[in-house]
């Protein structure tokens, strides 16, 4: 253990001396507004439509058009099975993305229906028309918006902007139910603590979240993609350091640690549930929770994932129970305020658009 913690101080200084990958201008560049083109720009809506929230950021979407009518896929390639065995989290995140693109389109003046369509694996179908553009701030927040993986300050919600959220949030099939009692709060704790300690002693689990850690500025860069060290709160490490390490420090009593304090330091939880457990209602959850990440970020308000007890089957059905039953949990979320963390990056759009549908 003295070997490798003198290897782990000799290998931090030398990356503090060494070049740094151009990471903050890549993120800026990727959330620059643009201007739409001629109808449909599918170049424009993509952009808006990658940054969309989605798990691990493996960005599983594969994007494509054929006149007016445009096509999300699932890139199953992009697949997290130890996280996500029936693939929920990707239909949840196509569902996010089609809200962003639906977003951007209006705002072009091209209004957008979107609607599941299941044949094979299913997918997600976008008709766009013409008509006028129309100003919507949770477009102007697509932008901005982020997972805020830091503890918050603790300050309370106002009650009128906890009913903006909520309003945001109710589309047809699912909604978002509020957790702002400190007793319920404790409760969600003690259920994520006991899925995360499930999913942290699982060896695929430790395994596929490793493969899709970036430590370093420069291997985010080159894969632009997964979760970047200092996007959680953690050091930029060179990455052969962070994979030598990450089994010594990421333990379940370390990041149970940590989900307790920001989850007590959090204003409330947001569960986003749906009517029924099926592909067509995880991606109507996704734009549900898109919805209301874009309407807190015009807010001022963080937020981030909690979902452990949705990713093991028998912890998501406890908490079903644990809601009251009659839904289907989908996503939970905690909120509150905080300073910003340094953005994920996003791949090139012209990696996730595959031609005409």
């Amino acid at each position: 253990m003295i070997g490798a913690g003198a290897a782990a101080a000799a290998g931090a200084v030398a990356y503090a001396f060494a070049p740094r990958a151009p990471y903050d201008e890549i993120a800026a560049e990727i959330r620059k507004p643009l201007a739409p083109g001629a109808s449909p720009d599918l170049s424009y809506l993509v952009h808006y439509a990658t940054l969309a929230a989605n798990s691990h950021n493996t960005q599983p979407w594969l994007f494509s058009h054929d006149g007016s009518r445009g096509a999300i896929r699932p890139d199953f390639l992009r697949a997290t099975p130890a996280a996500d065995a029936n693939h929920h989290h990707i239909f949840a995140s196509l569902g996010c993305a089609a809200e962003n693109l639906a977003l951007a389109a209006q705002a072009a003046g091209w209004p957008a229906d979107i609607a599941f369509v299941p044949t094979g694996e299913g997918h997600v179908e976008v008709d766009i028309g013409d008509g006028q553009a129309g100003h919507d701030k949770l477009f102007d927040a697509i932008t901005r918006r982020q997972c805020t993986r830091s503890p918050y300050d603790g300050r309370a919600v106002p009650v009128d902007e906890l009913k903006q959220l909520e309003a945001a949030a109710q589309i047809p099939g699912a909604r978002m139910i509020l957790v702002t009692e400190p007793e319920r709060i404790e409760q969600v704790l003690e259920m994520v603590v006991a899925a995360n300690t499930t999913q942290v002693n699982d060896p695929a689990f430790r395994k596929e979240l490793k493969h899709w850690l970036r430590f370093g500025a420069a291997t985010a860069v080159r894969r632009r993609d997964g979760l970047y060290s200092p996007c959680s709160g953690n050091p930029a490490l060179p990455d052969w350091l962070g994979r030598a390490i990450f089994d010594f420090v990421f333990t379940a009593g370390s990041e149970n640690d940590r989900y307790a304090k920001q989850i007590r330091s959090s204003a409330g939880l947001a569960v986003f549930v749906s009517d029924h457990d099926d592909r067509a209602h995880w991606v109507q959850a996704g734009r549900s929770y898109q919805r209301f990440a874009l309407a807190s970020t015009a807010l001022g308000i963080r937020h981030a994932f909690l979902n452990q007890p949705i990713e093991i089957p028998a912890a998501r059905r406890d908490f079903a129970q644990w809601l009251g039953g009659g839904v289907s949990p989908d996503l939970i979320v905690r909120f509150g305020y905080g300073d910003p963390m340094p953005y994920s990056l996003r791949r090139p759009i012209e990696d996730v658009i595959v031609g005409m549908a």
